[in-house]
């Protein structure tokens, strides 16, 4: 692929912007200068730098972010600053969006790709992608309420009970909940279903991808394949 297509299609600007930072002499690839907009190179594991900063091909972007509280999961934020601030540029350029959403008070792993198809195997509930929640109740958590979850409650805009596929008591007031959907608010409307309330919401898994424990609420990283591979 042409120095010039690699550029643009990461989401580093138009065409003409970035023929202009390649003639500039911002580019390198291993090390050596890159300033031919028509160079041909081999994308397959292509690291190249732009301005001293690292990027990975990546065709088609997947990344994981820790977001913190106070974040909404959308490009039109209302009330607070929306999660693609938190991401550089190119990757807000290219048009990653969110892989179903998280409340702007929830925390925990959200992905985020510009894979049309990859969204939808993740929050198609038939695809059965377990999310892995954890909850700080307002009130203590009893085996009732544990067998309650697992049995099933019913939201009040579906009579078909919602069933978790996991629940485990983790503390006095701490629950895990496994989930294969994403329906509205879901983790809140079920324990409050179960005779409890959400006081924090925290996500910590989506398939097999945990959140890294070094990854503070803010930043993201990349996805690489073998992680896919295992969450697919």
């Amino acid at each position: 692929m042409k120095l010039e297509q690699i550029l643009f299609s990461q989401g580093f600007g138009t065409r003409r912007v970035c023929a202009g930072l390649i003639a500039s002499g911002a580019v390198r690839i291993a090390g050596e200068l890159a300033d031919e907009p028509g160079a041909d190179f081999d994308t397959a594991g292509l690291v190249f730098e732009v301005d001293g900063r690292a990027w990975p091909f990546r065709e088609p972007a997947l990344v994981m972010l820790h977001k913190p509280a106070g974040t909404e999961c959308s490009q039109k934020p209302r009330h607070h600053p929306s999660v693609m601030s938190l991401l550089p540029l190119p990757l807000r350029t290219r048009g990653l969006q969110p892989v179903g959403r998280l409340d702007e008070d929830t925390t925990g792993l959200l992905l985020l790709t510009d894979d049309g198809k990859l969204i939808h195997r993740l929050t198609n509930p038939k695809h059965h992608v377990p999310k892995v929640y954890e909850v700080v109740a307002k009130h203590p958590v009893d085996d009732a309420m544990v067998a309650n979850l697992l049995r099933g409650v019913v939201l009040d805009d579906d009579p078909a009970p919602v069933r978790a596929l996991e629940a485990e008591r983790t503390a006095e007031h701490g629950l895990r909940l496994v989930l294969a959907e994403g329906r509205y608010h879901q983790v809140k409307r079920m324990v409050a279903a179960a005779g409890n309330r959400v006081e924090t919401l925290h996500r910590s898994a989506v398939g097999a991808l945990q959140l890294p424990a070094d990854l503070a609420p803010g930043q993201w990283r990349w996805v690489e394949p073998a992680d896919l591979e295992a969450r697919a």
